[in-house]
């Protein structure tokens, strides 16, 4: 107990010479990092408390096929707004005033949510950078778009706070031969951010084509993954990477933590640990047995049973696939 007072005592010794609010100096690492993201600030208590946090650690072997879940929807207006470098991200936030928003429905969404931010996490080497894991893979990279549930809420910060308030959009980074000319709007835009502070104005991106090319892709219900780690987020995870040039990694790697006068650590490895499951379920549209796989009498289906719990399959009965090649992100690991 006296080493949490002592730990408590140095952080907020470190707070009183820190000016602005708290979401201005939390990181990645040391006695601002995730394992203290709860205790530094009461209101991010569900940080170290909650039971539905995110990332997660995806086991291709426990995933639940959903014959219901329908295509993910995004609408084609091209929006503006601010990329930043906060310190602790990259984070694109669109224009507030804009005229046309683009709207996320669709998949597992009972609603229609409003497109909000980008934020990017990466590594600093090609070995770790994305939050969510599958298999225990991780990607060089993640990028996450959000969304608030404009159905029920009026912004991000009513959304985050309540039921199904917040849609995250998951699209795993490799690192390769750059197919979607679209995400070079932003990539050509890290030189221009390099500090902490410093913005960058980004006009005309098309959200829709930033998307891999599929609809496949995996579901379920947890939180925000920086404070306070809100357990209000339907979490969306495509199951294809887009990818950027090693050239465009090196750029966004070159990103710093502080300002010009005092950088600091660089940017990168900007990812959360992976939080327990907790006897959630990941549900999937991808149906294994249609694409040619051994069809199971034990496999898991929401043709069998609607009222399924999360605990009522046992491992011996899960999903059983062929190699890592079953999933197109894990090919990735061969």
């Amino acid at each position: 107990m006296s080493q949490w007072l002592l730990i408590l005592t140095i952080i907020f010794i470190n707070v009183k010479d820190i000016s602005g609010s708290w979401e201005e100096w939390w990181t990645y690492d040391g006695i601002s990092g995730p394992g203290f993201w709860g205790l530094i600030n009461p209101q991010w208590s569900m940080c170290n408390k909650g039971r539905r946090q995110s990332p997660i650690n995806i086991e291709p072997d426990k995933l639940l096929f959903d014959p219901w879940l329908r295509d993910v929807q995004f609408d084609k207006h091209k929006v503006s707004g601010m990329l930043q470098n906060t310190g602790q991200s990259l984070v694109f936030r669109v224009e507030k005033d804009s005229k046309h928003q683009v709207n996320i429905s669709g998949g597992p969404l009972s609603y229609r949510y409003q497109f909000e931010e980008i934020y990017f996490h990466y590594g600093l080497e090609d070995n770790r950078g994305s939050e969510h894991q599958i298999d225990h893979h991780t990607f060089p990279g993640e990028i996450q778009l959000y969304g608030f549930n404009k159905e029920l809420y009026h912004n991000m910060s009513e959304a985050q706070h309540k039921s199904q308030g917040v849609v995250g959009i998951s699209l795993m980074v490799q690192i390769g031969e750059p197919t979607n000319k679209e995400l070079r709007i932003i990539t050509s835009a890290f030189n221009k951010v390099m500090f902490r502070g410093s913005s960058y104005p980004i006009r005309n991106l098309p959200l829709s084509t930033l998307l891999p090319n599929t609809q496949q892709y995996l579901t379920y219900e947890g939180s925000t993954t920086h404070p306070g780690c809100w357990e209000t987020a339907v979490w969306i995870i495509f199951n294809k990477p887009i990818y950027i040039s090693k050239q465009e990694m090196y750029a966004i790697r070159r990103l710093m933590q502080g300002s010009q006068l005092t950088p600091k650590a660089p940017l990168g490895n900007n990812a959360r640990p992976v939080q327990p499951l907790h006897h959630r379920t990941v549900r999937t549209n991808i149906n294994f047995n249609k694409q040619g796989l051994p069809a199971s009498n034990n496999c898991p289906d929401m043709y069998r049973n609607m009222h399924y719990t999360a605990t009522q399959w046992p491992r011996e009965h899960s999903m059983r696939y062929r190699s890592t090649e079953d999933l197109a992100m894990l090919s990735m690991i061969n």
